[in-house]
């Protein structure tokens, strides 16, 4: 889960990335980069924090040229190093920088046959220099002296032929152009657009449509599964499938949690989805409540993603709506905050309870959906001290019980308060008077009813079904080891000393 921008223009492109990096912000909070390229040189800026803190009036100034590229960070691997921010740079051939979305399952082989056969270095525990390099390996088998359009898609073609997993990217070559490419699946998204600029064409690619939308380009489509997309220096737009036995498999959970709601991707809206969510969502409450005789007073959703989908609901069930938690913009998304204690800080930093919304009142939160359980129990506490009767908890997604192994970093399976559970022990465990899951079938039809062309869509966490058919147990224990709270808080502890050293070396 990150964010992902490249844009050919005609006029100085680093005030339109860093803008687009902003409405992307929602996608990776830990880190921001972009490069500018004017030609010949490539000026770049990167580092730890958000968009707003790493690119000071300064460092904008620096980062003149015409095309350039953006990313903003989410560690996927649960490390924060600097080291790691994106987007990364290979000096052969031409000089390439690259920004990636998503998790390549095989980096590990992938990096061994790099040392060995490719005779390139990779320094970084990152899956997104490992991507880099295989596309720069194989661009320079192509020999050309100054690469066309033909050479780039044989490059993206070599990928497919050697990647595993998810991954949408994009990639400055210096001297020749932009490309964007999707794995076969098109498990993470990528649209593109243009825009009728005064000195000509320009285009841009995004990992969401909303950061076309703000800076005035017209959505031209999805990338397709399996496709890449190149943009010349000269401005020519090319575009090819590179992969075969490509399908449409989006991951559901960008409907749910990731996308921003005034997105459209693969050709649905992500706030459409989300309504229909919270229609489906009444469907089964109303089960629950034979006769819709229920003693819900108020429907209250747990702010943001919860809003959209607990709108619908409300309607359907003829109670009020309202809005009863006050948010703190300023706290970062508590799923990905590693240890159960900064957790529970967090939340309480992040909402305040509005009491007389509260006070006496048969009380439903609705939710997105439920990780660690960490946050929604903290919710409920919170609602019963504003005074709530009764508090019942609606989650527009099924249970989560499955690790993700393409670019969401959630935790290991027995971090999960669904794995192992039933909803009804799920809703003891977490402090509910009752809790109700969107059933996966339900969930599926909210998102395809925009499209029905999406042949399937990736479910891994709800049913632990994995689209690229690469995953087995080994792999999963594998990832569960590397992904444990107490392993990230090891790498943290690790990378902060490490950083001590540093500093006291340059005091020194």
């Amino acid at each position: 889960m990150c964010g992902i921008v490249g844009i050919v223009g005609q006029q100085n492109v680093n005030q339109q990335l860093y803008d687009a990096l902003t409405v992307l912000q929602h996608r990776g909070q830990d880190a921001a980069g972009i490069v500018t390229s004017d030609g010949s040189r490539l000026h770049l800026r990167k580092g730890n924090g958000l968009v707003r803190d790493v690119f000071q009036q300064q460092h904008m100034q620096r980062l003149n040229g015409t095309q350039g590229i953006g990313h903003v960070r989410y560690p996927t691997a649960g490390t924060s190093s600097s080291a790691q921010a994106q987007p990364m740079y290979v000096n052969s051939p031409y000089g390439i920088v690259l920004a990636h979305n998503g998790n390549l399952t095989n980096a590990e082989a992938l990096q061994a046959d790099l040392f060995r056969e490719d005779l390139r270095h990779v320094n970084t525990d990152s899956d997104s220099e490992v991507l880099l390099n295989v596309f720069a390996h194989e661009l320079q088998i192509q020999g050309a002296h100054s690469p066309q359009a033909d050479n780039v898609f044989a490059a993206v073609e070599g990928v497919h032929r050697r990647c595993r997993g998810a991954y949408a990217a994009v990639a400055m070559i210096i001297g020749c152009g932009v490309v964007a490419f999707r794995d076969r699946f098109g498990i993470r998204p990528l649209v593109y657009g243009k825009r009728e600029g005064e000195r000509g064409v320009e285009y841009m690619v995004a990992s969401e449509s909303v950061a076309l939308d703000i800076l005035g380009f017209d959505l031209v489509r999805d990338v397709a599964p399996g496709e890449a997309v190149f943009i010349s220096n000269d401005g020519e737009l090319h575009t090819r499938i590179c992969a075969q036995e490509t399908m449409l498999a989006p991951c559901v959970f960008e409907y749910v949690y990731l996308a921003r709601p005034d997105s459209v991707l693969d050709k649905v809206s992500v706030y459409k989805s989300r309504l229909r969510m919270g229609d489906h969502l009444a469907e089964r409450i109303v089960e629950r409540f034979p006769g819709n005789d229920h003693d819900i007073d108020v429907v209250i959703p747990i702010p943001d993603t919860g809003r959209t989908a607990a709108l619908p609901l409300a309607h359907e069930l003829n109670v009020k709506y309202r809005e009863g938690f006050i948010k703190n913009r300023y706290i970062g998304r508590t799923f990905i905050m590693p240890g159960q204690s900064e957790r529970r800080k967090s939340v309480r930093a992040k909402l305040n309870a509005v009491e007389l919304e509260f006070k006496g009142k048969n009380v439903l939160l609705v939710d997105d959906s439920i990780v660690r359980g960490t946050t929604i129990s903290q919710i409920i506490q919170l609602a019963r001290e504003a005074g709530a009767k009764k508090v019942y908890v609606a989650s527009a997604a099924p249970a989560i019980r499955y690790p993700n192994v393409y670019g969401i970093d959630m935790p290991t399976p027995n971090e999960f308060v669904a794995y192992n559970r039933t909803e009804e022990q799920v809703g003891q465990d977490i402090g509910a008077d009752m809790l109700i899951y969107q059933r996966i079938d339900d969930l599926v039809v909210s998102a395809r009813e925009g499209n029905p062309d999406i042949a399937r869509f990736e479910c891994s966490v709800f049913d632990g079904q994995y689209v690229t058919g690469d995953i087995d147990e080994a792999y999963l224990d594998r990832l569960s080891l590397h992904r444990s709270d107490k392993m990230k808080q090891r790498r943290d502890a690790e990378l902060n000393a490490d950083q001590t050293v540093i500093e006291l070396h340059n005091h020194a």
